[in-house]
């Protein structure tokens, strides 16, 4: 057998020899260990002792770990299945607030009295002292174990008329029932059926494409300003059409649904639905949901090239306060000196403008799917599979092809979105004569870091995964949990609670010389994963009555 030091091979020969890191990499993705292990230090404070644990990075897309993004998707399968065809509520009651949490409620109450009789004497030094109490006292009433705070919105929300457009149809409206869970139909044989539904949501269309190539047939016609747009508030517009959805089922509609890209690079979706309407109601609702963006107007470019807005620091002010808006300075027009509008100053014109337009309209366009889907069915496992599908892909996957024409067509839609603003704080609005929220220095067109901008996300800056909190009653981490002492109770480990407090988790410094190379890190991590199969192949069959001598995975010649 040759050896890499062997000076009698060519270098052509060396290079062909597998790597030995490489060939690690993949025996760790074939027993799905991490590859991209972080390494925190653990310190048990009980016993003094400290040691390095190897922690999974827990990535969800599959080209930075494949591993981890395979366990996150087989994850989010058992989040959906469990959710989609319950037949009783999942609803937990609150617990009853005991005798410190009334006191604390009680002495929260009398210290707000106190406050507002200051407020009436116009003491300001009072008001300071009273309100800096009552943040201890909410901090107070959050660590005693209770939710929400009784402050209330400190900042007053914008609103504009809920009036709908007139190009937009009107929906029925039933009364509300306190449930989840959709109709039950009883068969011919006695048996109750409670079906679901599967909908698959799309956008408009911004032009011809090419059939199976998801490439305009025309480029220069293909309305790419719409597309980016319509991906920015992509997410606003999923939101409004389960209202509309809960409005018309009459009920509370629970939902499990994935935003993918199409093949056109416009994000759809993809939602299964507890409960079912009918198609013709669906479909009905999609057409009629859209959303309004009440921004200021970003149509016309103001500020391009060398012309661009210059920060100018504002003067203190005589009181030492922060300015309202937190800004230390304003963007003024370089040629004439004019401070450019704010934030709110844009919002306000827009507010007393009756002729106003929003910025931008989206609706879903008209292909809309409905399927009918059954508990325990195959089409039911077939849509949960669906639905994680892409979930390990990022949304711009695609752009990484050899077919010039979809680079094309990615790189045009990407140059769109490099300009147009993805959130008030965007600096982009200071292309089109308009200060972002809460501006600083520094601020160029066309460099925002907002996520909406990456090519890799395609302008959507949204979850990829939504799901509807009665959907299970039960967080992601809880379900991982499940999963977790399922393996403990098969291994016959038990699954005790662990002291939160016993242990201090710190991150090992980039340069450490204690801890291990990766390579010997993800052998200890295979090793231990072989180990932990075997165990509970046994355990397995000894629960089937045919138990293994011996599964490890160096079997007679350890």
């Amino acid at each position: 057998m040759t050896t890499p030091t062997d000076r009698s091979l060519s270098r052509a020969e060396r290079q062909k020899m597998p790597v030995a890191l490489d060939v690690a990499v993949e025996i760790a993705k074939a027993n799905g260990v991490c590859i991209r292990p972080i390494v925190l230090r653990r310190l048990d404070v009980r016993t003094g002792r400290s040691e390095d644990v190897n922690v999974p990075c827990g990535a969800t897309q599959e080209a930075k770990c494949p591993p981890c993004a395979k366990r996150n998707r087989y994850l989010r399968m058992a989040q959906c299945r469990e959710g989609w065809h319950l037949e009783t509520e999942p609803v937990a009651e609150p617990d009853e607030a005991d005798e410190q949490q009334r006191w604390l409620i009680e002495f929260r109450a009398d210290v707000q009295a106190h406050r507002d009789a200051a407020e009436r004497d116009g003491d300001t030094a009072e008001i300071a002292d009273w309100d800096e109490a009552i943040r201890e006292i909410d901090a107070e009433i959050n660590a005693a174990g209770m939710r929400g705070n009784l402050s209330g919105r400190e900042v007053s929300r914008r609103s504009r008329s809920t009036r709908r457009r007139q190009d937009a149809p009107d929906l029925p409206k039933r009364a509300m029932s306190p449930t989840t869970l959709g109709r039950a139909f009883t068969g011919t044989d006695g048996a109750v059926y409670r079906p679901s539904m599967f909908i698959t949501l799309t956008l408009p269309s911004y032009g011809r494409i090419r059939a199976g190539q998801g490439v305009p047939v025309d480029p220069a016609s293909y309305d790419y300003r719409q597309a980016a747009r319509d991906a920015l508030h992509f997410s606003k517009l999923v939101d409004r059409f389960v209202q509309n959805l809960r409005r018309v089922a009459g009920y509370d509609v629970q939902y499990f649904a994935t935003v993918e890209p199409q093949k056109r690079l416009a994000p759809h979706l993809h939602m299964a639905i507890r409960g079912t309407l009918p198609r013709a109601e669906i479909k009905a609702i999609a057409a009629a949901t859209y959303h309004q963006v009440w921004w200021p107007a970003a149509d016309e470019v103001g500020f391009d090239g060398d012309h661009l807005p210059v920060w100018v620091e504002r003067p203190e002010r005589e009181d030492g306060t922060a300015y309202p808006d937190r800004q230390t300075g304003d963007y003024i027009d370089p040629g004439t000196g004019e401070v450019l509008p704010t934030w709110d100053d844009a919002l306000d014109r827009l507010d007393t403008d009756d002729e106003a337009e929003p910025l931008h309209v989206i609706r879903f366009g008209d292909q809309v799917d409905v399927q009918g889907v059954l508990a325990g069915t195959p089409d039911a496992d077939q849509c949960i599979r669906y639905l994680s599908k892409y979930l390990t892909k990022s949304l711009g996957e695609s752009l990484d092809t050899d077919d010039a024409a979809r680079r094309d067509h990615a790189a045009r839609l990407v140059e769109a979105l490099r300009y147009e603003p993805c959130s008030p704080s965007c600096p982009n609005w200071l292309r089109y004569g308009v200060q972002p929220k809460g501006a600083k220095p520094g601020m160029t067109p066309g460099r925002c870091r907002g996520k909406a901008h990456k090519p890799e996300h395609l302008g959507y800056a949204g979850r990829r995964v939504l799901v509807s909190r009665k959907w299970s009653n039960k967080t992601l981490a809880e379900h991982k949990r499940d999963r977790r002492t399922w393996v403990l109770e098969a291994l016959g480990l038990a699954d005790e609670p662990v002291d939160p407090h016993r242990y201090v988790w710190k991150p090992v410094p980039a340069g450490d010389g204690t801890v291990p190379s990766l390579a010997l890190r993800l052998l200890r991590m295979v090793a231990d994963r072989q180990r932990w199969r075997s165990t509970l192949l046994a355990r397995q069959a000894e629960a089937d009555g045919c138990p293994i001598a011996d599964l490890s995975a160096v079997g007679e010649a350890a």
